[in-house]
């Protein structure tokens, strides 16, 4: 995935800190030069560009054939706890959203055709061993429709080491038999651990830190998780992966760094991969510094589903928590996701059709929420959530993106990891649509984000594509009158309706408030409706934006270049240089980095239920 700081390149550090004043009053002005309305319109575009897009990860180019490996034996460890003194906040049971809430329990492929499935054992449980030490020996064993059960224990796994693949990272557990589903025993002490073997249970000592295996150069290629490789109908469940970092020093390649990834060929402008199934998962780090970081918790690409993401937690990832992409047509539903401390709680590039994410909670995140149409190796573009073939979706209209009953709330939280544009994500920002079209955003609550509870903004790609991409979705002449090249996307047929807002836009700078749109005259445009703030009063930029925009399905606008929503968003994710504080124009600036410990999340109730007999797990 490319990075938007190609965009900063395009026109060179000479513009670092002059976009806020340049940009107003510029564009329009006819006794302004093109090439100064050519500067500011790149500043702009660029800036709000920063706002969505999503950091770069490995792609491995091949699936490596899995080999037996020999690791260090898992011992069995407490549940972790709550650290003294934190809060982590948890969505309460039908509160997670302004409408009624509903859930979506994952529920194993199934096929008539599979063979009697066989359970395997990792590790010993309640005092009776199973064969295995390893995830990775049990998975190497398996056959297409058996189950893996895994007793508590930290687990060290080091597939990536007995099979690098040049300068990618791989799998510690590398998945790519289809349909095995493999299942801890309890989701907190059921531990793969990026950490060096021998370490504390995800230790955050740098000293315990593990970048992966080396180059042909000596450089070190980060490392991934459990990562299901092009491998159909698997399910993952009930467990924790922590500490898989990306390798980003100078002795680093920057790869790595995804904890729980369904890959069907990221980076290949194809999808690779079917079904999946994944619940009662946690994904975090506790280790960020310039050497890596954590980059994505529960990563899903280059997948066609059905897929569903079910009871999950996410935190710490210098680039977002959840990632769904590169899938015009998903067939995914996140359910009960809970999203904390990252750069962005949620980022989905081009993932689009089907996509429903609903009952979830996004907060103590630097941006909430993120989702972005771009020209770059997550194609095909666009980000749209057009039901395919102009079926009605769920909501009655013509959209199957669906984003209801979620919690968003309290993403003002500067002192997050970050890396690449990441770092340039907002603050106090609830939910961003950068360039992307025909998605619903529908009875969710938006309370105490500090800047924007929502904001709808364009795209302009000005990087250069790799050969995969071609601006399907966008315009490739970019904007000819002001001599600005790449692929420009537009945001327009976005419902934003019936949602409730409370305590948003806190800093006080001008245009924050509930929801600022950023848009050019459109057919349909961006559309606002019955949206509600609990004190009485709708906060937007445009003002009366529910007046103007109120009704779906006609042309409309939003706020131009040189608006001073534009100008805030600029000094917001400080682009182009530091925005120093000054009145009307405010924003909180990292710190000091802190990583909350992971706290006991909820284990499946039952984690023998519907796993055929077996030592461990008897008919009673």
């Amino acid at each position: 995935m490319r990075t938007a700081l190609n965009v900063l390149r395009a026109f060179g550090a000479s513009d670092s800190g002059t976009a806020a004043t340049v940009t107003v009053g510029l564009f329009w002005n006819k006794g302004i030069s093109m090439a100064a309305r050519r500067v500011s319109m790149m500043a702009a575009f660029a800036a709000l560009a920063m706002v969505a897009v999503a950091c770069s990860s490995s792609t491995p180019t091949t699936a490596p054939t899995p080999a037996p490996t020999t690791v260090t034996s898992p011992t069995t460890v407490a549940p972790p706890t709550a650290v003294s003194g934190s809060t982590v906040p948890t969505a309460t049971t039908g509160e997670t959203g302004a409408g009624p809430a509903s859930s979506t329990t994952a529920v194993p492929p199934t096929s008539s055709t599979l063979p009697a499935a066989n359970v395997l054992l990792v590790g010993t449980y309640k005092g009776v061993a199973g064969k295995y030490q390893t995830i990775q020996a049990a998975v190497d064993a398996a056959k297409s429709g058996d189950w893996i059960l895994v007793a508590p224990g930290d687990y060290h796994e080091r597939f990536d080491y007995s099979s690098p693949l040049g300068d990618h990272a791989v799998g510690a557990v590398q998945i790519t038999t289809p349909n095995l589903h493999i299942r801890g025993m309890d989701r907190n002490s059921v531990v793969i651990d990026g950490t060096k073997a021998g370490a504390p249970q995800c230790s955050a000592a740098p000293g315990d830190q593990d970048f992966g295996p080396t180059n042909a150069n000596g450089k070190h290629v980060g490392r991934d998780g459990l990562v299901v490789w092009k491998a159909d109908g698997s399910q993952i469940e009930n467990m924790t992966v922590c500490n898989f970092l990306r390798a980003g020093s100078s002795d680093g390649t920057g790869g790595g760094g995804n904890q729980i990834w369904w890959n069907g060929g990221d980076g290949s402008g194809t999808v690779g991969m079917g079904s999946y199934n994944g619940s009662y998962l946690s994904a975090t780090s506790s280790f960020a510094n310039d050497s890596g970081d954590g980059s994505y918790g529960i990563f899903v690409s280059n997948a066609s589903g059905p897929g569903v993401i079910a009871h999950t937690y996410g935190s710490n990832m210098s680039d977002s928590s959840y990632y769904v992409g590169a899938c015009n047509d998903c067939n995914a539903t996140l359910d009960d996701a809970h999203a904390q401390y990252s750069a962005l709680g949620y980022s989905g590039t081009n993932s689009g059709g089907h996509l429903i994410i609903q009952n979830s909670e996004f907060d103590n995140n630097k941006t909430g929420f993120s989702t972005n149409s771009q020209n770059n190796d997550d194609a095909p573009s666009p980000q749209d959530g057009a039901c395919p073939g102009g079926a009605t979706g769920p909501t009655g209209s013509h959209s199957c993106w669906i984003f209801e009953h979620n919690y968003v709330h309290d993403n003002n939280n500067p002192n997050v990891p970050g890396h690449g544009s990441a770092t340039l994500g907002p603050p106090g920002t609830g939910m961003v649509i950068s360039g992307g079209r025909n998605d619903t955003v529908i009875d969710n609550r938006f309370e105490n984000n500090s800047s924007w509870a929502i904001l709808t903004v364009p795209f302009p790609d000005t990087g250069t594509p790799p050969p995969i991409a071609n601006c399907a979705g966008g315009d490739p002449n970019g904007i000819p009158a002001l001599g600005i090249t790449g692929c420009f996307f537009a945001d327009w047929g976005n419902e934003i309706a019936r949602n409730v807002f409370a305590d948003n836009g806190s800093y006080g700078n001008v245009t924050n408030g509930d929801i600022g749109n950023i848009a050019d005259q459109h057919d349909p445009g961006n559309c606002f409706h019955d949206n509600t703030n609990k004190a009485g009063g709708l906060t937007t930029a445009p003002v009366d934006l529910q007046t103007a925009a109120g009704t779906c399905g006609q042309a409309n606008a939003g706020a131009g270049l040189t608006s001073d929503l534009s100008v805030q968003v600029i000094c917001a994710t400080e682009a182009f240089g530091a925005c120093p504080s000054t009145p009307g124009k405010s924003y909180p600036r990292l710190t000091a980095l802190v990583l909350p410990a992971l706290t006991a999340q909820v284990s499946m109730p039952d984690p023998c239920a519907g796993v055929p007999s077996n030592a461990w797990c008897r008919p009673s």
